[in-house]
């Protein structure tokens, strides 16, 4: 039975050794923990005793985690749970999200992110999170990808799918801003209303305030009809303004101020018209320097960038281009052109390649294979003839990186020579140090980023930066 301490949590795990990692962890933190393997064992401990917490894997010894949550609720209706999971599929996360978890941990997690999950479902901080994670590649939905960068993002987008908060989507060309719009419409509230996107940067200067709200007939030269504009056709749905950062200054203002009435007018119209459309913008460019030449309203920027999301390059994510070829194979071959395969070493190859134009590069890559391939299987040879010697270079040029570290970790060693029994721990400080002042360097000192380019939490960022006496401060560089 769970002791008297002040919060209790059931464990529902049957991977001994994360359940071991997590109990420990929690009982650091003054946690009573009950552990079993089973629906049937959960069952059993949720008529017997109240818990403030479950944490609940999906696929357990007897069945499915999730589809046996009913029975848990009709138990202990009050107690939130959150879900941990290896099979980070868009499926297993929606589902998530639908069964109201607090939270949704894809396997692996960090630790310390756990442990204060755990703590807010228990109320023992101010803050609550409240939304599950939406990860994987599911057919029909427009996001594919595991790695943890897209995790990331998942998360993010689930946390905006029950409300109307406005997104501003960041990231480099081709890396899916678009999609990221399309997920949060199909997945939210608003599904049944319209998607609208509009690329501001391809719409003439002079018109975009026509293209965004209407115009009446007569409003200009060649306005013979009256005209409905953007935000009244997604009336209802979702408008995606991408290329936000290329918006006129005039457009902006008019656009902000139908931001914060929710009503806007034709151009050469008298009447304001209200319109309840959820805002999602995104751009390719820095916005913050912008803000400073004063080409970007920063009133707007703040009005947008409400939940800010951002994009990993491709480069990023580099394990995720094996299920995006894949992706595209299907969809290719969905599409009219022949069916192939492609060996481990074409896969090899295509994980080397810069990705200067990411997604969208390599979706057009999978296409170019897919029509010009002499045989259903495309091998590396088939490849560097289609492509040519681009690929080969890449591939090479990421080699000696890896050659590069080890023949300096060699170097290191041999110069230090550490104590037996020392060599591990010395090695990983030598690297650690310089790793993180690289990251803070590539992202001008923020600490966010830099753990998000690190994959660690911002918290152990910032504890590591002190005992390792890093000052990054000295990575700021004024705008």
């Amino acid at each position: 039975m769970p002791s008297s301490k002040k919060h209790t949590v059931l464990l529902v795990e049957d991977d001994v050794a994360i359940a071991t990692v997590i109990i420990a962890a929690l009982e650091d933190e003054g946690f009573a923990i009950e552990h079993c393997t089973s629906v049937a064992a959960r069952d059993d401990w949720l008529s017997q005793c109240r818990f403030d917490v479950m944490l609940t894997d999906v696929m357990l010894e007897d069945g499915d985690g999730l589809d046996s949550l009913d029975k848990a609720r009709d138990a202990a209706p009050d107690m939130p749970f959150i879900v941990l999971s290896a099979q980070n599929t868009l499926d297993t996360a929606v589902r998530a999200s639908d069964s109201d978890a607090f939270e949704y941990f894809p396997k692996p997690f960090d630790l310390d992110e756990l442990v204060q999950a755990v703590q807010q479902a228990c109320g023992t901080t101010e803050s609550a999170s409240g939304e599950a994670a939406l990860l994987g590649d599911n057919d029909g939905m427009p996001l594919v990808g595991r790695s943890p960068a897209m995790q990331g993002v998942y998360r993010m987008i689930t946390r905006v799918l029950r409300n109307d908060l406005t997104v501003l989507v960041t990231g480099e060309s081709g890396t899916g801003k678009e999609l990221v719009a399309e997920a949060i419409h199909q997945l939210g509230s608003r599904r049944s209303g319209p998607f609208v996107p509009v690329n501001t940067a391809a719409i003439p200067a002079d018109l975009i305030e026509s293209e965004l709200f209407g115009h009446e007939k007569g409003a200009f030269t060649g306005a013979i009809a009256q005209a409905i504009g953007k935000f009244e056709q997604a009336n209802g749905g979702t408008l995606f303004l991408d290329e936000i950062g290329d918006m006129p200054a005039e457009a902006q203002t008019r656009l902000l101020r139908a931001l914060q009435s929710g009503r806007i007018r034709r151009v050469g119209g008298r009447q304001e018209i209200a319109v309840d459309v959820r805002i999602v913008a995104a751009t390719n460019r820095d916005l913050v320097p912008m803000i400073t030449a004063g080409t970007f309203r920063e009133d707007l920027y703040y009005r947008l960038n409400v939940v800010p999301i951002e994009l990993p390059p491709l480069r990023d994510r580099r394990e995720d281009i094996e299920v995006l070829s894949q992706h595209f194979l299907a969809q290719a071959a969905d599409d009219g052109l022949p069916r192939r395969q492609l060996t481990a070493g074409a896969l090899e190859q295509l994980t080397y390649r810069s990705w200067r134009g990411n997604v969208r590069e390599l979706r057009n890559v999978i296409y170019r294979l897919s029509l010009m391939a002499r045989d259903d299987i495309i091998d590396s040879a088939s490849l560097t003839d289609i492509l040519g010697e681009e690929t080969l270079l890449a591939k090479q040029s990421g080699r000696p990186m890896d050659n590069g570290i080890a023949a300096a970790l060699g170097a290191w060693l041999d110069e230090e020579n550490p104590a037996s029994g020392t060599v591990y721990s010395q090695a990983i400080a030598a690297f650690e140090k310089p790793l993180i002042e690289h990251a803070l360097g590539r992202t001008n000192g923020n600490q966010l980023r830099a753990a998000k380019l690190l994959g660690i939490n911002r918290n152990t960022l910032r504890k590591r930066i002190g005992e390792l006496d890093i000052e990054p401060d000295r990575f700021s560089r004024p705008l």
